[in-house]
């Protein structure tokens, strides 16, 4: 996954589809696996994309600060 295409909401959107296929039962246990793990790189990436977001508005207001 690349970082300057990655998208936030389209990321939690696909975790959305992955939890309700695995809660309704749609998953196959030959599928789940595969979609475990897509679902935890989708998290790490969004968890990044946070931290991104985080240090930006930190600077930002670290300028009204001097």
């Amino acid at each position: 996954m690349k970082k300057d295409t990655f998208s936030y909401d389209n990321a939690m959107a696909e975790l959305e589809t992955i939890v309700k296929k695995i809660e309704s039962g749609e998953c196959k246990i030959d599928e789940l696996t595969a979609e475990v793990k897509k679902a935890a790189e989708l998290i790490a990436a969004c968890k990044n994309k946070l931290r991104g977001v985080e240090q930006e508005i930190d600077e930002a207001f670290n300028l009204f600060e001097e």
